[in-house]
């Protein structure tokens, strides 16, 4: 099975001792975010989860803890815009995440990381010339150090609204065109360009078009055959195939504009105050009358070893 960290909050950059220390006892609570009152238990067993899956904007904080992590295969997702704190306030500098990155694929290998350029909005400082020119930039540095790219275009769920009212949809002729220019840039740098729920309009430049954490990608970072249960994407355009999330919402604290995953900065502040890093669940301590159930945990691999 994979277990994910990354759908809710950003774990590596704000919680890595609270993960580790989940290693280390085998085993994890989580709340259910619609009914808080059911929580699951998942075992932090390599013999059962296939991957851990991340999704980070600073991977630093968790690189002197990845020995501990050895047992387990890996796969990550670093998210490096070209944003400033004007956008996400508490993000470090892109130079810096780019050096976090660097480190953290020579740890885990090329097959086992992926950058991710996303969101792409469009206002009067990051304009279309500005995201094509630090796309390159990027690129650059980080070739040989990743094998693939995911972008995507803001989406403006209510979350977003709210917080970054200025946010406007980037209209079908910029997608195509930052689509166009950024396949070629990949191809001149070793880097394939994947899009995320952007359907099949950027397929034309060579995009690929057909999920970001797919089978092919988790077989190639695991290094084996798996067999995946079907399982209901959260979204219809989603290829992606969908673990088991240990975070929590309204924990990370980034506090970027276009963040889906927050709904307010309040709420944020109140449960980072009650994080404990020893405790078995990411917002505080199991409360009278909550239920604890064990979840059902297969492995997906089927022992055949492939060759990517």
């Amino acid at each position: 099975m994979l277990i994910n960290t990354g759908m809710r909050t950003d774990i590596p950059a704000f919680y890595p001792e609270w993960l580790i220390n989940r290693v280390h006892e085998g085993f994890v609570l989580v709340r259910n975010p619609y009914c808080p009152e059911r929580v699951t238990r998942y075992e932090l067993d390599p013999n059962v989860v296939d991957c851990l899956a991340f999704c980070t904007k600073n991977p630093e904080p968790m690189l002197k803890y990845l020995d501990e992590l050895d047992a387990f295969h890996q796969f990550w997702f670093v998210t490096i815009t070209p944003y400033g704190r004007d956008i996400e306030p508490n993000v470090p500098p892109k130079e810096a995440v780019m050096e976090s990155f660097i480190a953290l694929s020579e740890k885990v290998g090329t097959d086992c990381i992926c950058w991710r350029y996303d969101p792409i909005f469009l206002d009067s400082v990051y304009t279309v010339e500005r995201h094509i020119a630090d796309f390159e930039q990027m690129c650059r540095t980080l070739s040989g150090h990743t094998k693939c790219c995911v972008i995507s275009f803001i989406d403006l769920y209510e979350k977003v609204k709210r917080n970054f009212p200025q946010a406007r949809q980037v209209s079908r002729s910029e997608r195509l065109h930052i689509g166009k220019v950024f396949a070629e840039t990949g191809r001149t740098y070793g880097i394939k360009i994947k899009a995320c729920a952007e359907g099949n309009e950027l397929e034309q430049f060579g995009i690929d078009c057909g999920g970001c954490m797919t089978k092919e990608t988790l077989e190639a970072a695991v290094g084996s055959f798996l067999t995946v249960p079907k399982k209901k994407s959260q979204r219809e355009e989603c290829g992606c195939v969908l673990g088991s999330d240990i975070g929590a919402y309204d924990t990370c604290g980034h506090f970027c504009k276009y963040c889906y995953a927050n709904y307010n900065r309040t709420n944020v502040l109140q449960n980072m105050k009650l994080h404990d890093p020893h405790s078995p669940l990411l917002v505080g301590h199991l409360n009278d009358g909550e239920q604890v159930f064990q979840a059902r945990q297969d492995p997906w691999t089927d022992g055949q070893l492939s060759f990517f």
